[in-house]
């Protein structure tokens, strides 16, 4: 199929020959509009996007190459992706206006090192004439780290004033906030301390103001006190920046962390719990809203896996929720939520990461990049016991990435592309459920969407792949199917294709696509579920391929996103060939 963006993920080099003596037409030639810009960087990804006009007939692509300060050669990612015309948000305005007729590209480097300056390298091509080069350093995010100088104060439960020294301490988080200043960490020690925190005090970039716990016993910010009923919120931190919050319980409130209008803020090694919703940080009423790093948490819902209502509507309880821009929430354990980790609409909800996470027992979605405009990106991360896997309903042009998240024993649609979405890409998950591999029920059209080295493993039904939505410009292939036979294998704008070998001479897409045997497709034996109420250990769930599987080699490369040896096939799914599997939750203390 050739769709605007096919070659996005083929890896085909076009050759720019000798232009032809005649003058291109105007309408066909690239021009941009201004220089590209680069988005706010995180510790794997960087983004831009560039704003291009002309090129009415589509064939103009921009390059992306990118390389380590020092190093001399180039490495190649992924082209920018084309983003559709005429995309409109739902709620509020896009921060990036294109004129229009105008195109907008956008893409993202991955995978990359932390704390490290690349350069990065844009080159328009066009056959038609036009085109231009552009060249910028930047650098990934480190961890946050706290200040040297920082000035230690000392913080014990109660209520009454005292210096903050360790023999005359702060007694309550009232009185230690009202002598807070940027720079100060604040030394919680153990023990209750009742009622709603309310966080009126900001530090400065490069020094946080840092409420931590010291380290001799459970600090509780325990928000229901003596109140019969528990408050709205335990922590209400919105409208603040540069401010932290390390290894603290967070109980008893509908909300456990606010922090709406918020920037900088970090909330690391904090444990909530008998909350509704974990952490919420969605209102962006500037657009300035971002910057936060969210890390080795564990959130645990009021949910069990067996509480799942089928057909009945349950309350918008979320683990983790956020918009804004350069966020990072990673290494997280969230379980027992209506989702477990969402994006939110913005406006400006855009390049932020969700990686690395153990998510389970969520009787919605694990994950839904609902809102979200460009350069989002989810990867990395574990799925399991879950009614839905990952959501982008809808994505407001993309791209929005979808990589080598691993997903077991979902109940219903593994990606969930409701209310039109446009830009999402799906690459590298490996998706194992019971019943049909993938199933997509909805009216709504599903726009310039793409697949690319997918496991999808099931475990019968009607379709290997079932779609009732209207499918404009998408470009499924290279994707395996496990656990037929299928009475007919794929359904597409309404046509049927009875096996896999007609829907890759007939069909508009999966001219690649591969079936497989689900019971011997893993190396750990595991197979998929039988039936989906029963509930599994994420710590089990081991889906690295045998390396004899007809999967091992069947796919295409795709410049950036973790690719096998130079010159060798990448494997189907989340894992290549002899990889480990990487670490889901939250880490260690020592950080291996």
């Amino acid at each position: 199929m050739n769709t605007p963006n096919s070659f996005w993920l083929v890896l085909v080099v076009t050759t720019i020959g000798v232009m032809p003596a005649f003058s291109a037409r105007a309408g066909n030639a690239s021009q941009p509009l201004g220089d590209p810009v680069l988005e706010t960087p995180t510790l794997q990804c960087l983004g831009a996007y560039w704003i291009i006009r002309g090129d009415d007939n589509q064939n103009a692509r921009v390059e992306c190459s990118y390389r380590a300060a020092g190093d001399t050669a180039w490495q190649r990612g992924s082209d920018l992706f084309r983003v559709e015309q005429g995309v409109k948000l739902e709620r509020g305005q896009s921060l990036v206006e294109v004129p229009v007729g105008a195109w907008l590209f956008a893409g993202s480097v991955v995978l990359l090192e932390s704390d490290t300056e690349y350069e990065l390298r844009l080159t328009l091509l066009d056959p038609d004439g036009g085109g231009a080069e552009k060249q910028f350093k930047t650098r990934t995010l480190a961890e946050p780290t706290t200040p040297k100088d920082a000035r230690v104060l000392h913080v014990v439960p109660g209520v009454g004033n005292g210096i903050g020294t360790t023999a005359n301490p702060f007694h309550g988080l009232v009185s230690a906030q009202a002598q807070a200043r940027a720079g100060d960490l604040f030394l919680l020690h153990g023990g209750t301390y009742s009622g709603t925190f309310l966080v009126n005090k900001s530090g400065a970039p490069g020094r946080p103001i840092v409420w931590r716990g010291a380290g001799d016993g459970e600090v509780i910010i325990d928000a229901q006190g003596q109140a019969a009923e528990p408050p709205q919120r335990a922590v209400s931190a919105s409208d603040i920046h540069d401010v932290w919050f390390e290894r603290l319980t967070i109980t008893r409130a509908l909300w456990g962390l606010v922090a709406h209008d918020s920037q900088r803020v970090v909330v690391r090694r904090c444990h909530f719990h008998h909350v509704r919703r974990g952490l919420t940080a969605t209102r962006n009423s500037d657009g300035h809203l971002g910057g936060l790093f969210i890390a080795d948490n564990l959130l645990e819902g009021p949910y069990q896996w067996s509480d799942r209502p089928h057909g009945a509507s349950v309350e918008e309880d979320r683990g983790i929720e956020f918009s804004g821009s350069g966020n990072v929430v990673c290494y997280n354990r969230v379980r027992g939520f209506k989702d477990g980790i969402d994006a939110h609409p913005g406006p400006c909800c855009v390049a932020s990461d969700i990686h690395n996470n153990e998510v389970s027992e969520c009787l919605d979605d694990g994950c839904e990049m609902d809102g979200s405009e460009r350069n989002m990106r989810c990867f990395r991360n574990r799925f399991v016991n879950i009614f839905q896997g990952i959501s982008v309903q809808p994505v407001y042009g993309g791209p929005v990435y979808v990589f080598r998240n691993a997903l077991y024993n979902m109940e219903a649609e593994v990606f969930k592309m409701h209310n039109s979405p446009s830009g999402a890409l799906f690459l590298h998950n490996t998706c194992v459920k019971q019943g049909p591999p993938v199933v997509l029920w909805t009216n709504a059209r599903v726009r310039h969407c793409i697949t690319r080295n997918n496991l999808f493993i099931g475990t019968g039904g009607p379709f290997a792949f079932e779609s009732t939505a209207p499918m404009v410009e998408c470009d499924f292939d290279f994707d395996g199917f496990g656990g037929g036979p299928w009475p007919n294998f794929l359904k597409w704008n309404g046509l049927r294709f009875k096996t896999v070998e007609e829907a890759r001479d007939k069909a508009p897409v999966y001219h690649h696509a591969l079936a497989l045997d689900a019971t011997t497709l893993f190396a750990s034996g595991l197979r998929p579920p039988e039936e989906t109420k029963r509930q599994f250990d994420p710590i089990s769930i081991d889906l690295r391929l045998k390396p004899d599987s007809a999967a091992a080699k069947a796919g295409v490369p795709l410049p950036g996103f973790g690719a096998s040896s130079p010159g060798q096939l990448p494997a189907l799914g989340a894992y290549e060939i002899g990889s480990p599997v990487p670490h889901y939750g939250p880490r260690p203390e020592d950080g291996s």
